[in-house]
């Protein structure tokens, strides 16, 4: 591999220890909670007939010069009006990021107008946003193919199918938090793992019968857990966030190792560990390690905030309600207090909740009281009285849904 002189000049990690140091700088930069984003993902469909594949080429008409340069290598890749930037992922699915704001209307306001004008592209293209976490009506198929994608499938092909699933169909919704002050790090990264489970069992939304409420979820646990296992467990609950994610991002095995050529395959079982440890051909680089980063995909990841990666994605502006949800529980220390003590008994139930979602007692009744928490601190997030309505009887709803599921 020839290297360029920009290349040549980012650092190398020598030891385990720089690695651990350049981990705490970028994955938790601590301060004020004073911003909050969000992720949209869906599959693309075409408006008459939702089994038909949409390609490439169709996704590259229909986006313009809104493509990324995945789909488009010659596109400008404009943002949308809001801010918001597109990416489309292997199988196609759509991806909408607006950038984060101080006020989650504001938020709200921006992504939806984002959104419409998506849609609008679609629209005119007779596609259409599907309106679950997993493909209804197509079979896995790639749409983008990269070098990193490549890698991807090889590996995840030697556990099985399930990653092409994940790769080419589902979609999810991600919410990101700050990290919050140093003083209240820990408190705000247990309860957002903590209230995983019953959240997840919440919002699942498979789309048809899979056996399965939240079918991407259950996918995602059948890839690799060394890279999509919860780092936070109640079992070692109180180990510091830095030193727990440290040492799950370097025992996890490469999935990729970027090349100027089309062949990005990592050797087998080589972690990251083994990497600084003199594993390849050269050591890696401080962006050898932040990439390695991007390919680990645990229910929640430290990327300066907190990105929350364990929901489905909602049919319409359903995403609004786990939006709102998680800005509530997270507004003070005394909600993140209250609402530890209700997850307590359904914290460790991830496989549960993908499975059976409110089917399960356990989490069904910690569901309810993460809803009855989030809808009494709703004042905090200084609504709109419309919009505080909306959100107000969109929870009441998922509260009946959750004591109707309770035996």
């Amino acid at each position: 591999m020839v290297m360029s002189p920009e290349v040549d000049r980012i650092p190398v990690l020598r030891d385990r220890a720089a690695a651990a140091r350049h981990l705490a700088r970028i994955c938790f930069k601590t301060g004020p909670p004073t911003l909050t984003g969000v992720e949209l993902e869906w599959t693309v469909h075409d408006a008459v007939d939702p089994a038909r594949p949409v390609d490439a080429a169709r996704l590259r008409a229909a986006l313009g010069p809104y493509a990324p340069t995945t789909l488009d290598p010659t596109s400008p890749a404009l943002r949308l009006l809001q801010g918001g930037a597109m990416t489309v992922e292997p199988g196609g699915q759509l991806e909408i990021s607006t950038p984060p704001r101080a006020r989650v209307t504001a938020l709200i306001d921006a992504t939806q107008s984002d959104v419409a004008q998506a849609t609008r592209l679609l629209d005119a293209a007779g596609l259409a946003l599907g309106r679950s976490g997993i493909d209804p009506y197509r079979p896995p198929r790639p749409v983008i193919d990269t070098p990193r994608y490549r890698a991807m499938r090889q590996v995840f092909d030697r556990r099985g199918p399930d990653g092409r699933t994940m790769m080419y169909s589902t979609a999810g919704l991600q919410i990101c938090l700050d990290v919050g002050q140093p003083e209240h790090l820990l408190a705000r990264w247990q309860l957002v793992h903590a209230a995983g489970p019953p959240l997840l069992a919440t919002f699942a939304n498979a789309g048809r019968d899979t056996g399965w409420a939240s079918a991407r979820m259950g996918a995602w646990w059948r890839i690799d857990p060394a890279r999509t296992a919860p780092v936070w467990t109640p079992a070692r609950a109180d180990r510091d966030p830095v030193a727990a994610w440290t040492a799950y991002v370097l025992a996890a095995p490469l999935l990729c190792v970027r090349g100027d050529g089309p062949d990005w395959t990592a050797p087998p079982d080589v972690t990251f560990a083994d990497w600084i440890d003199g594993a390849l051909h050269r050591p890696p680089r401080v962006d050898d390690l932040e990439y390695h980063v991007s390919t680990l995909f645990p229910p929640v990841r430290p990327r300066g905030y907190l990105e929350i990666r364990y929901l489905d994605a909602q049919p319409g502006r359903g995403w609004v309600l786990p939006l709102a949800v998680f800005s509530a529980l997270l507004s003070g220390p005394d909600t993140i207090d209250a609402a530890m003590a209700v997850t307590a008994p359904a914290a460790d139930g991830w496989h549960r909740a993908a499975r059976y979602g409110l089917r399960d007692a356990t989490l069904a009744r910690a569901a309810t009281g993460l809803l009855d928490l989030a809808r009494s601190a709703l004042p905090r997030l200084e609504l709109p009285p419309a919009l505080h309505r909306e959100i107000d009887h969109g929870l009441r709803r998922r509260c009946a849904a959750a004591e109707r599921s309770q035996p």
